[in-house]
C-alpha cells in the first residue's frame, strides 16, 4: 500500500493510493501502525494536489558506507558496525521540488537511498523485533557539497543545508527493502544502479544500532547507505532517485 502527504488548496492532508485517485485518511503515522481511518468520499486526483515530502521526521540518520559494490568502487574495507550521521529537519523537500546549489559549493553530489519510515517510538529494539517499528519504506537523496565535506573533514556541514534532504514520493508498507532494485538519473542518464541485497547492515540490524544509541520518534528516516555512481549535479540538471517498488523522486537543482 501507498501513502503520501499532499497540499489541496493549501490544506495539508494524508491519504493512500487506489488506481489513480488519492482516498483521504486522518493520519499517516496512525495507518502505518495498522489504524486506517478513510475520510469517506474524498478523493483526489494527482492533477490538482501538490505531493509533499510523506512525514515530518524530528530527525534523518544516515548511516555511510552501506553497499558492498559501493565500498569495493572506493577501494574502502568493509565496516565492523554502522557509520552514523545525521540530517537536520530543516533539509528536507519533497518531490518535483527544488534543490538549491549554495554559493560556497563548487561540487555537490547526489546519493540515492532506501529511506526507512519509524512509525512508533523505538529505543533499544532487537533485530528481531524492528519490524513492529518500521512503517514502511520511502526514497531519500542524501545531497552533499563534497568539497566542503573534503574541507571539514567531518559531515554535518555538507549534508545540511537547506534542501539537501529530497524526501518522498510514497511510504510503500507492502515491499521487500532487502530485495529492491534502486538507481537515480541525472538529465535521463544512469548513473547510480543497484540492488538492496548488496547493503551490508540490514534495515532490523540498523534499528537495533541506532535504537541503541538515541530514540526513534514516529516519523524518523534512517536513510540507509548509497550504491556506486555517486557524482555531481550542477544547477539546471533533473534529478531522478527511484526505487522499484516505491517510484521516482524527481527533482530539480538551481543555483542559490
Amino acid at each position: 500500500m501507498k501513502f503520501l502527504r499532499f497540499k489541496d488548496n493549501g490544506a495539508i492532508k494524508s491519504g493512500y493510493i487506489a488506481g489513480d485517485e488519492i482516498v483521504e485518511i486522518e493520519n499517516i503515522i496512525d495507518a502505518l501502525n495498522g489504524d486506517l481511518k478513510i475520510i469517506e468520499s474524498q478523493t483526489y486526483s494527482f492533477k490538482n494536489i501538490e505531493i509533499l515530502p510523506p512525514v515530518s521526521p524530528s530527525k534523518i540518520v544516515c548511516v555511510g558506507l552501506n553497499y558492498r559494490d559501493h565500498a569495493a568502487e572506493l577501494n574502502m574495507e568493509i565496516p565492523e558496525e554502522p557509520v552514523l550521521f545525521l540530517k537536520p529537519p530543516s533539509s528536507v523537500i519533497g518531490h518535483e521540488d527544488t534543490i538549491v546549489y549554495p554559493e560556497i559549493s563548487k561540487q555537490v553530489d547526489y546519493e540515492v537511498e532506501l529511506g526507512v519510515v519509524i512509525s512508533k517510538k523505538a529505543k533499544n529494539v532487537n533485530a528481531s523485533d524492528a519490524w513492529d517499528v518500521i512503517g514502511g519504506y520511502t526514497i531519500v537523496n542524501d545531497v552533499t557539497a563534497r568539497d566542503i565535506q573534503r574541507k571539514d573533514g567531518q559531515w554535518t556541514r555538507a549534508k545540511s543545508f537547506d534542501t539537501f534532504c529530497p524526501l518522498g514520493p510514497f511510504i510503500e508498507t507492502e515491499m521487500d527493502p532487502h530485495k529492491q532494485k534502486i538507481s537515480l538519473r541525472l538529465n535521463g542518464k544512469t548513473k547510480q544502479f543497484s540492488n538492496t541485497s548488496k547493503m551490508i547492515f540490514k534495515v532490523n540490524e540498523l534499528v537495533e544500532f541506532i535504537s541503541s544509541v538515541m530514540t526513534l520518534l514516529p516519523g524518523d528516516i534512517i536513510a540507509t547507505g548509497t550504491p556506486p555512481g555517486v557524482g555531481p549535479m550542477k544547477p539546471g540538471d533533473i534529478v531522478e532517485a527511484e526505487i522499484e517498488s516505491i517510484g521516482i523522486l524527481r527533482n530539480y537543482v538551481k543555483s542559490q
